[in-house]
């Protein structure tokens, strides 16, 4: 744990007789798919935001367009909602969206009443001086500024990230990887938290989350290749050499020295190869 924070408070706990709204930004994506899904199966009346039509697979969600860049839409997302999950986040090459997303979101939800903001941010971005985590740090400090009750959770990188790499990578000769110590986390167990967390919210940061074990991702490039192998009956992909690469700088510094990882919260139990047995 955390011996550097005092214990967060706690508010009231959620009971399914106390049914109130919950809206889930970025709805469809890897995790707050996830988190709709938990949340409607624990009785929750819940609420999706999406920039895409309602899929067949929302289930009991209601479904919101809306688009948290432009604000079209978002006041009526907002409106009744007791609480909100922000799992919205864009892209490294979108720049300064992710502040223009977040703070469309609180004033929309200032207007609305007090919801709480639940937002779901990432392990060591305050000392790991990626452009991206730069920007995740600043919608920490707008959503701690805003007024509003909130809660941060900081995640350690889902399995899905090191295996989109490696997808990437699947008609190449070799398979290039950073240099990396990670300690990668199953997004439903992320979805999980953010579930309880709604349900028993504390105030501030949440205690940080991260996967049962620390690895590189040198060596989840070597299991993801042999779960290919294995799978294609063949041992061509495990036979497919990798390639590591220097984190340059302030950057690949920061990563040697671990600062990706959270140690004393490795509270996760699925494991890469739990991950890749699916």
């Amino acid at each position: 744990m955390h011996n550097d924070r005092e214990e967060p408070e706690r508010s009231s706990s959620w009971s399914p007789g106390r049914a109130t709204m919950i809206l889930v930004t970025g709805g469809t994506r890897t995790l707050g798919a996830h988190v709709v899904d938990q949340l409607v199966a624990r009785g929750h009346a819940v609420r999706a935001l999406s920039r895409k039509a309602r899929p067949e697979r929302a289930g009991g969600a209601e479904w919101a367009l809306g688009d948290l860049v432009t604000g079209v839409g978002i006041d009526a997302a907002v409106a009744g909602v007791g609480t909100i999950i922000h799992c919205a986040s864009a892209t490294a090459k979108q720049g300064t969206t992710d502040a223009k997303q977040a703070t469309c979101l609180i004033e929309a939800a200032r207007k609305s009443g007090t919801p709480r903001l639940i937002y779901i941010s990432i392990v060591g971005i305050d000392d790991v001086p990626m452009p991206y985590y730069k920007r995740k740090v600043l919608v920490e400090r707008l959503i701690a500024g805003s007024r509003l009750p909130h809660t941060i959770l900081r995640a350690t990188q889902f399995h899905d990230l090191p295996t989109m790499l490696f997808r990437s990578q699947k008609r190449l000769p070799a398979m290039m990887v950073p240099r990396a110590r990670i300690q990668p986390i199953e997004v439903r167990e992320v979805a999980a938290r953010l579930v309880e967390l709604a349900e028993n919210p504390v105030d501030g940061r949440a205690e940080d989350i991260g996967g049962p074990e620390e690895t590189t991702i040198e060596r989840l490039a070597e299991q993801y290749l042999a779960a290919r192998a294995s799978a294609s009956g063949t041992g061509r992909a495990r036979r497919k050499k990798i390639i590591v690469v220097p984190v340059p700088g302030r950057v690949g510094a920061a990563i040697d020295e671990g600062k990706l990882l959270c140690p004393a919260n490795a509270t996760g139990k699925g494991t890469y190869a739990d991950y890749l047995a699916r």
